[in-house]
Parts: C-alpha cells; sequence; structure tokens
C-alpha cells in the first residue's frame, strides 16, 4: 500500500476542519422567517416571565396627587 500523499493528507485534514466547524455552528437560537427558533438546550433555559404591570404606569403618582388635592380642601374648610 502506498503511504498517503501530502495532497490527500491536506485534503482530509480540510475535510474534518470543515466538519467540526459546522457541527461547532449547530445548536444555537436562530431568526429564520421572522420566526426565532431555539436551541436544542431551550429545555435548561432560565424562564423569563414578567408578569403584566397595570395598565396605567402613573398610579402611585396619581394617588399622592388625589391625597394633595383632599388634604388641601380639608385645609380650606377648616376655620
Amino acid at each position: 500500500m502506498k503511504a498517503m500523499t501530502t495532497k490527500a493528507w491536506l485534503r482530509w485534514t480540510f475535510c474534518g476542519i470543515g466538519l467540526i466547524a459546522s457541527l461547532g455552528a449547530m445548536g444555537c437560537q436562530t431568526t429564520t422567517g421572522g420566526q426565532t427558533l431555539p436551541s436544542p438546550y431551550y429545555i435548561h433555559d432560565d424562564v423569563q416571565y414578567f408578569p403584566p404591570g397595570p395598565e396605567f404606569k402613573l398610579s402611585r403618582e396619581a394617588a399622592a396627587m388625589r391625597a394633595h388635592q383632599a388634604e388641601r380642601e380639608l385645609q380650606q374648610l377648616s376655620p
């Protein structure tokens, strides 16, 4: 049998590097056609759930303004 030539050795080396690079690129989360497709590790990902907040974002400020207005009205009514 003939020993592997340098050209054949380089060809197999580059094929192996290409195979390793293509396998390393798999498993990433990707966006295709507007869809976000999961990685194979999606089962182990942290769940990030943010519960819906109040519809009116300034509810505390509005309550403080109402309390201030009520206090002013009480001060005006008392002699």
